[in-house]
């Protein structure tokens, strides 16, 4: 087995700190003692409207998750203020908060507006922080990303959101959905049809339970950077090693 250490001088890069490289263990991916509970999943949708297609998209993955073997939990962002227009005591952004801490999966599914995602699909993602403290809320989580559209098929939304969902340091899943005239896709008891952008909503959810269930109880290892632990190791001297005040 590797050591986690380097075992011999790295005399070849000169640039890099022994004391925090790592030589990835793939020892450490199979973790000793593996979660056996429904993987969590936090779905959110980017519209207010009474009959919104994002919304029905995502009640729609509700139904798959369970049959899937997850939890799912949905975020209604009615009530949630824009980002830094209350303070983060609101109980709208104290909901979401604590829902972001509870998964270990998301799904955001925005309509697109203006060929981007809707403002209220980017509130609900600002209010989430990168961190509270020590925590990252987000970081390691898997992530599926979806849209609807009001005519032909696009991947503005979707694309901005992988964007995020790598600033969130999320593991976004390759699969994505995005349905084309979504107000054709439903019937009048607000189910879907029959196609193959239900197909591919099963598919999006199916690999991200894979995935949830194959990240969760390794991400801290994913997630954990040399640069941080030698950034940490830093921060750490300089506040033991201060004067007295």
């Amino acid at each position: 087995m590797r050591k986690d250490n380097v075992s011999k001088p790295l005399h070849d890069l000169p640039q890099a700190d022994p004391a925090h490289f790592r030589v990835p263990d793939p020892q450490r991916l199979r973790p000793g003692v593996v979660s056996s509970h429904a993987p969590r999943i936090l779905l959110l949708y980017g519209s207010l409207r009474s009959r919104s297609f994002s919304r029905l998209v995502v009640e729609e993955c509700v139904r798959l998750l369970q049959a899937l073997g997850a939890e799912p939990r949905v975020f209604n962002p009615a009530g949630l203020p824009l980002p830094d227009d209350a303070p983060d005591t609101h109980p709208k952004v104290v909901e979401l908060r604590e829902l972001a801490a509870w998964a270990e999966g998301m799904v955001w599914c925005s309509p697109e507006r203006h060929g981007a995602m809707t403002g209220i699909m980017k509130a609900q993602i600002d209010w989430i922080p990168l961190s509270l403290g020590a925590v990252r809320p987000t970081q390691g989580k898997t992530l599926a990303v979806m849209q609807v559209c009001g005519g032909s098929q696009s991947f503005n939304a979707v694309n901005q959101m992988r964007v995020l969902g790598r600033w969130m340091r999320m593991i976004t899943i390759p699969n994505q959905s995005s349905v084309a005239k979504a107000f054709q896709e439903f019937d009048d008891k607000d189910r879907m049809k029959p196609s193959p952008y239900v197909d591919r909503i099963v598919d999006v959810m199916e690999e991200l339970v894979k995935f949830t269930w194959l990240t969760r109880d390794v991400s801290p290892y994913l997630v954990d950077r040399y640069s941080e632990r030698k950034e940490t190791a830093e921060e750490l001297m300089k506040r033991v090693n201060q004067r007295a005040i």
